[in-house]
């Protein structure tokens, strides 16, 4: 993963900012991003797409991947906001802003999906990208396990939802809550105009 990163390295290009997404799926909760730079000698055994990981991994992982950043930067986009630009909006938004958040200017970004943000930086999209490149992986690590900490905070506050086992996503159980008492502040209702009217949960993208 760590050459796939480096193999963009020339001339031109010397540092590389990875960034990627957590949440897009949820029926609650932010959509989070976070974007990381770190030398191009740094290595760290683990580091994975988030989603191949254990919670458990991914919270070891989580502050070696901050230490050794040269820099990393996470934004939260709100239920709110998700609902207003639709939620490929609101997680580019999110990535450009955890870049942005960067104390390096970096001379490109690796963007995980077939996406791409403006940015004054070269930027590249790249499929799978989190299975790919090292810097990608360890942004998506970041991103998820900040999200999961909101969710299980968010959780204490509405626990008919079960928001710190399921983190929002569409269980059955949280289906099942919705039906029975109804949204909440955190919810997307974007999200939820089916199960509302009786019907099948569709991802709002």
């Amino acid at each position: 993963m760590k050459n796939f990163d480096n193999s963009f390295l020339n001339d031109r290009i010397a540092i590389i900012a990875g960034t990627d997404e957590a949440g897009r799926g949820p029926l609650a909760g932010p959509v989070v991003a976070a974007a990381v730079i770190f030398a191009s000698d740094v290595i760290i055994e683990g580091v994975n797409d988030s989603k191949k990981l254990s919670a458990k991994t991914r919270e070891k992982l989580f502050p070696e991947i901050k230490n050794r950043a040269l820099t990393y930067g996470y934004d939260v986009i709100s239920p709110e906001e998700i609902d207003e630009i639709n939620i490929l909006q609101a997680s580019l938004k999110a990535m450009k802003n955890s870049v942005n958040k960067l104390t390096l200017v970096p001379d490109l970004i690796l963007v995980d999906g077939n996406k791409v943000f403006a940015h004054p930086s070269d930027v590249l999209s790249i499929v799978k990208g989190d299975s790919k490149s090292f810097a990608i992986a360890a942004a998506s690590i970041i991103a998820k396990v900040t999200r999961d900490a909101i969710m299980e905070k968010l959780s204490a506050e509405y626990p008919v939802y079960n928001w710190a086992q399921n983190k929002g996503y569409p269980t059955k159980e949280h289906i099942q809550a919705v039906k029975k008492y109804g949204i909440t502040p955190y919810h997307r209702k974007t999200f939820l105009r089916k199960i509302l009217q009786g019907g099948q949960y569709e991802l709002g993208y």
